[in-house]
């Protein structure tokens, strides 16, 4: 017996040989543990076995995911970014007279309590099967309707700026035409689903809609939210496009919306007043009227230039442009990040309208048109309203009170976002669901 076999002692070499192979052993255990594929074996292969046997084939388990993780992805970075952002653009309010009893975060606090209401909410709907949601969409439209005209009863409806169109239900001020959006949309969903058959008939298929549309759009413009008007127009327009209605059907109501909207400035002094201001803000007329937002927000973009003045920074935020943390938010971030941030919020713009219109194209391959309708037509509110904020702030477009989905200030619009993006969540679940051998 050796020295060191005597003493307990090992020599050097197998000590070399066991490390080595206890780090083999782990290795090959954490591989294993972390690798997707499954194992390798006889009785995991359809091979032949002895020349006439077949072993049977493991069965592998099929991962699901639930939900579309890009778009969970540009939808919350676009919820962060606006919450920094409404903080950073209203940070100065107290110092003006008219907001003097607010403290530095009243907004902050106000935005952040809407968002946590508005994913409780948001939680809930992405429970509800779409077969639910199809069957109560006519009840959710008259619903909206009844709102629409409660609004404009005085004792009711709030008054701001000569404008009645909030309910007050304490801890937010809930917007009605936000609500008739979602209304209109779910309706003229499960409208196209029905008259599916007589979608080439103008007056079977297209008038009874219109009549409902003209019905809401009347409502808002005795508030008056031409805003809200067209958005509702163009989301109905687009649903019957993408629902397979005739070109020449869909052109004509184009034509006739394009029309009314112009009778409507015309015969309205302070729309044509707008116009004109749009037309030449700089104006000694304009530039402190009707001019006097889209000048300074066009102040705010040219002092941002390339990468802004950095975040806080913004000068135009301090009184000299309205509504900095509402309607000409993307203002005050060209200000403050510059050219780099206002492309990086239209690029997550296009990357959430892109995901969506796709999601809604795969439940209308799978044969689910109301789904697809459902889900392109939030596409398409998300998409143009962002559009027509972002072009009022640029100065492409004529100064409009819409707000940019989920970033600007306000409380029943980031509830009625939420609530559309978790039923587009709900379609790509149940499409993922379906095609992967499931049940509704």
């Amino acid at each position: 017996m050796s020295q060191n076999s005597r003493y307990g002692h090992t020599p050097a070499g197998q000590d070399t040989q066991r490390g080595t192979n206890l780090f083999s052993r782990l290795t090959s255990w954490i591989s294993e543990s972390f690798s997707s594929a499954p194992k390798v074996g006889v009785d995991a292969l359809p091979v032949r076995v002895h020349g006439r046997e077949f072993a049977r084939t493991a069965v592998a388990p099929v991962g699901i995911k639930g939900f579309d993780q890009t778009l969970i992805g540009s939808i919350g970075t676009l919820l962060i970014c606006g919450l920094i952002m409404v903080y950073s653009a209203s940070i100065a309010m107290p110092d003006n007279p008219h907001t003097a009893q607010f403290s530095q975060t009243h907004y902050l606090f106000r935005h952040a309590i809407s968002l946590v209401i508005g994913f409780v909410v948001a939680l809930l709907a992405f429970q509800i099967p779409m077969d639910v949601w199809e069957k109560y969409a006519p009840h959710i439209f008259v619903g909206s309707l009844v709102l629409l005209v409660l609004v404009l009863v005085p004792f009711i409806g709030k008054g701001v700026n000569g404008a009645r169109r909030w309910i007050a239900f304490g801890v937010m001020n809930f917007q009605p035409s936000e609500l008739a959006k979602l209304g209109v949309l779910l309706y003229a969903s499960n409208y196209m689903v029905r008259k599916m058959d007589v979608k080439e008939k103008f007056f079977a298929s297209v008038a009874p809609m219109s009549i409902a549309v003209g019905l809401a759009g009347f409502l808002l413009l005795y508030e008056p939210d031409m805003g809200a008007f067209m958005v509702i127009a163009v989301i109905a327009m687009g649903i019957l496009f993408l629902g397979g209605v005739n070109a020449r059907m869909f052109f004509l109501i184009a034509l006739v919306l394009v029309c009314a909207f112009a009778l409507m400035i015309y015969f309205s002094d302070w729309r044509r007043e707008r116009i004109f201001a749009y037309l030449d803000p700089w104006s000694e007329k304009y530039s402190l009227g009707k001019g006097y937002q889209l000048s300074h927000s066009l102040i705010a973009l040219g002092r941002g230039e390339i990468f802004g003045v950095g975040l806080g920074g913004s000068v135009e935020k301090l009184h000299w442009l309205p509504e900095a943390h509402t309607d000409f938010l993307l203002a005050v971030i060209g200000e403050e990040f510059g050219f780099v941030g206002v492309f990086t919020i239209i690029a997550l713009f296009m990357w959430l309208t892109r995901r969506i219109m796709y999601i809604g194209r795969q439940a209308i391959a799978m044969d689910r048109v109301f789904s697809g309708l459902v889900a392109q037509g939030v596409g398409v509110w998300m998409g143009f309203q962002a559009f027509i904020n972002m072009g009022v702030n640029l100065g492409a477009l004529p100064t409009k009170g819409l707000t940019l989905p989920l970033m600007s200030f306000g409380g029943s619009a980031i509830l009625l976002n939420l609530i559309a993006l978790a039923i587009v969540l709900r379609v790509d679940y149940e499409n993922r669901l379906l095609m992967h051998g499931g049940r509704l």
